[in-house]
């Protein structure tokens, strides 16, 4: 079924959106969360949180892009679930490995989160983020959003690149510096 028209079933507020989008989306948030979380029941769960979510905000948004939306919505439904978790008991090597990642999307959310304090305008950011991601090469580009958005670890990209783990991080650490710079000289970050 076509996005839009899911999007109307959950205009007209019919169940049948939520069996459309676990058809249609299932496999793909269930990637997100599994990323993050590497527990088969906390990732269905979050999925399911994920659905819930997606009830609730449709109406009043009505997004653009239902892939991202309901990725944006299953990240940040498992990075709280990894917070949790991380709170409640000792980390192992992948919670460590994530809160590293979340640390690092913190702090993006943070020079973000700033900008939006100052009535930075949704589009505006939108506008901001293509030019920013637009102004990086492919390979930055897709180490990037690997990192960011796909939360893949530093060894998966430094292997997906063929290069060593200090380059990703280098890499990492350049793109946040020029994201930084970015919302400085827009005037949305001090």
């Amino acid at each position: 079924m076509e996005d839009t028209k899911i999007i109307e079933l959950f205009w007209d507020r019919d169940e049948a959106a939520l069996k459309e989008t676990a058809d249609k989306y299932g496999r793909f948030c269930f990637g997100i969360a599994w990323k993050i979380l590497a527990n088969r029941e906390d990732s269905e769960e979050c999925v399911n949180d994920t659905w819930l979510s997606a009830w609730g905000s449709i109406p009043p948004a009505r997004p653009s892009i239902l892939s991202a939306f309901l990725g944006r919505i299953t990240r940040n439904h498992a990075i709280d679930s990894l917070r949790k978790k991380y709170a409640a008991k000792r980390m192992d090597l992948h919670m460590n490995t994530m809160v590293d990642i979340t640390d690092e999307v913190e702090d993006i959310n943070r020079q973000l989160a700033f900008s939006l304090d100052r009535q930075m305008e949704e589009k505006e950011l939108i506008r901001l983020m293509e030019a920013f991601l637009g102004g990086l090469s492919v390979k930055d580009r897709d180490i990037f959003m690997r990192r960011y958005w796909h939360m893949d670890s530093i060894a998966e990209i430094a292997k997906r690149h063929g290069i060593s783990e200090s380059s990703v991080k280098s890499n990492l650490f350049r793109a946040r510096k020029k994201l930084k710079k970015a919302l400085m000289r827009e005037r949305y970050f001090v």
